[in-house]
């Protein structure tokens, strides 16, 4: 069975910016609204027999919503970026360097910050913090950049 939580309505979002190093249009810095849908499927269970209760997923989306909100999402992992420094956050990309403060920051264990490594991220994140809930198959995310247009990832028991 599947819970499913839509986040637009369930307030499941964040603002950020970020941006995708030597892509032609995303290159530059930029920021999004994004919000973040997800899909819980397991074997029902517990005291009401529920997949998982809506309230704490949606309290561990949020948790992970805020660590993210308002700041510059920079992937650690990226082979464009040339880090000096990570307090305060100083790098290179090619001929362009950037220092920002640290507060301002969110380094990520990421080659990229793109809808699609977010979404893999944060499906990991959810997963692993839903183990106690009971027998959880998958979690599956949605990090849309606007209305229409997101990606999905899905992170399954193994």
């Amino acid at each position: 069975m599947k819970i499913v939580i839509n986040g637009i309505h369930a307030n499941l979002r964040f603002a950020s910016a970020h941006m995708i190093p030597c892509h032609e249009f995303c290159g530059g810095i930029h920021g999004h609204s994004y919000h973040v849908d997800v899909v819980v499927e397991g074997e029902r269970g517990g005291q009401f027999g529920f997949v998982a209760d809506f309230k704490t997923v949606k309290s561990q989306v949020r948790k992970m919503c805020k660590e993210l909100d308002h700041k510059l999402l920079i992937p650690e992992n990226s082979k464009e970026l040339e880090f000096k420094s990570k307090d305060p956050v100083e790098f290179s990309i090619g001929n362009k360097e950037y220092k920002i403060p640290r507060e301002d920051c969110c380094l990520l264990p990421l080659p990229s910050t793109s809808a699609e490594d977010l979404a893999e991220y944060l499906a990991g994140k959810l997963f692993q913090a839903l183990q106690d809930e009971g027998d959880i198959k998958s979690v599956e995310i949605c990090v849309n950049e606007g209305i229409g247009q997101g990606a999905y990832s899905t992170k399954k028991a193994e």
